[in-house]
């Protein structure tokens, strides 16, 4: 086992060690991981990174080797490094099922224990889920204006290793069809693709000759890069060593959107009308919605997706929400909240509903404050549970959080699903209990001073 307790910021243990001298670190507290806001021209987020925070949990150890390391750097006193040496997590996580929508404010993840075994998984969380999170909102925006054609996840080579895995997994769960990244397949069970780049077109005598010698290993069904040398030839070429059933070629560069309607045209003239074209060539969401209407049948995206095409972060936060008065294990927690401009946060323990119209479709995001908010026919509570008393029992299959995903989208309205300059889809509201409940409903980001 691999610990991943270091996988933290120092001013965590900072805290502990201090709250430890204090007797305070074993008073009962609720942190929230939430974004403040979606970023500009999206209409929603999807979760993703649940399953890898789950295994990093069951993980977070602190053991010999990572003890020693605090206390040589100054880091671990006596009675904190005894402290870290026996800690397991045995409070309650709650959240947003992997692959649900979220939106501004929307409580990810409620974490409820003790402060100090709440506090230490800060960076932990966030890290996780701003990163994943990020990569499959943009996937899902990808996925949206793919229009169900299928996009290969393929940017294992524009950001760090471990961060592609954690990639592919994220792409997938928002609709990626497949990636490149094998250990992705290996770990995850996600379906793996991939056949040659232009080096090994490089590496014979002709072209020909490459062509022919991947089409003897990968059979007749396998997709050909076409644009190294004259695309035209390339065709010519690939649809006679074939006798016009080659599986698929792929473009890499030039006008996409005029050169796929081009050599859809010749490939027809050949014979070979069964032949897909994949594009690549630095796709995003917006060149993708591009080419809607050109005959493309798949796509492979890279850079775009890994980057969460512009925005890399899902710009979530972990805030203490709520805390108990005194050390007494069954005190009362009462909200807290931070009041600095432009980062207040809304104190208070949240449940979720989204609100469903007749219609089928989403019409609120509902935040319930120290309540469960009351739920109408149509309406579904949001969140599950994940961890309860220290026992994981939130995993589940990738393939739940994918379906989860395809679920939630198809309940956003249609102003949801713009791809552009797209406001959010729909109203983040938040409800106490302090009276009527329509009463009580203000937008996200202006919380009353009574909050």
């Amino acid at each position: 086992m691999t610990s991943t307790a270091l996988l933290t910021d120092m001013y965590e243990l900072t805290m502990i060690r201090a709250a430890l001298a204090s007797g305070v670190a074993d008073r009962r507290c609720t942190f929230e991981l939430f974004p403040r806001r979606l970023p500009q021209g999206r209409s929603y987020g999807v979760v993703a990174g649940t399953g890898r925070a789950l295994e990093a949990l069951a993980e977070f150890r602190f053991g010999d080797q990572e003890i020693s390391y605090l206390a040589e750097a100054g880091v671990a006193d006596d009675a904190l490094a005894q402290w870290l040496a026996g800690y397991r997590f045995s409070g309650t996580i709650r959240g947003y099922g992997e692959g649900e929508l979220f939106f501004s404010g929307s409580p990810v993840l409620v974490v409820e224990g003790s402060f100090a075994e709440a506090v230490v998984l800060e960076t932990l969380m966030l890290s996780i889920f701003n990163h994943d999170s990020a990569v499959a909102s943009a996937a899902s925006r990808m996925t949206l204006a793919a229009e169900g054609r299928p996009i290969i996840e393929m940017g294992g080579r524009r950001t760090a290793e471990w961060a592609a895995v954690a990639s592919a997994r994220a792409a997938w769960i928002a609709g990626f069809a497949s990636t490149s990244v094998l250990e992705a397949g290996r770990h995850w069970g996600i379906p793996v693709s991939g056949t040659a780049a232009h080096s090994f077109t490089l590496l014979f005598d002709s072209e020909q000759d490459a062509f022919a010698s991947q089409l003897n290993s990968m059979g007749e069904n396998t997709t050909l890069l076409v644009d190294t040398y004259d695309v035209d030839q390339a065709i010519h070429t690939a649809v006679e060593l074939t006798g016009g059933k080659l599986g698929g070629i792929r473009l890499d560069s030039g006008d996409l959107s005029t050169e796929v309607r081009r050599v859809r045209k010749l490939l027809d003239s050949l014979g070979a009308t069964k032949t897909r074209i994949i594009v690549t060539s630095d796709l995003d969401e917006y060149q993708i919605a591009a080419l809607r209407g050109a005959p493309v049948d798949g796509f492979g995206v890279g850079t775009s997706v890994v980057t969460g095409s512009g925005h890399p972060t899902s710009g979530m936060v972990y805030k203490l929400v709520a805390r108990a008065q005194s050390d007494d294990p069954d005190a009362l927690q009462v909200p807290v909240a931070k009041r600095s401009t432009n980062k207040s946060t809304i104190g208070g323990r949240k449940t979720v509903k989204r609100q469903i119209g007749d219609d089928g479709k989403a019409t609120a995001e509902v935040i319930g404050i120290d309540i469960t908010p009351r739920a109408d026919s149509n309406d579904r509570m949001v969140m599950v549970d994940l961890v309860r008393d220290g026992e994981i029992v939130g995993a589940e299959e990738l393939s739940v959080a994918r379906e989860r995903h395809e679920r939630a989208r198809a309940e956003l309205p249609k102003t949801g699903l713009k791809i552009s300059r797209a406001e959010q889809a729909i109203p983040t509201l938040y409800v106490d209990s302090t009276g009527d409940e329509r009463a009580n409903v203000y937008l996200a980001g202006k919380p009353p001073a009574n909050l």
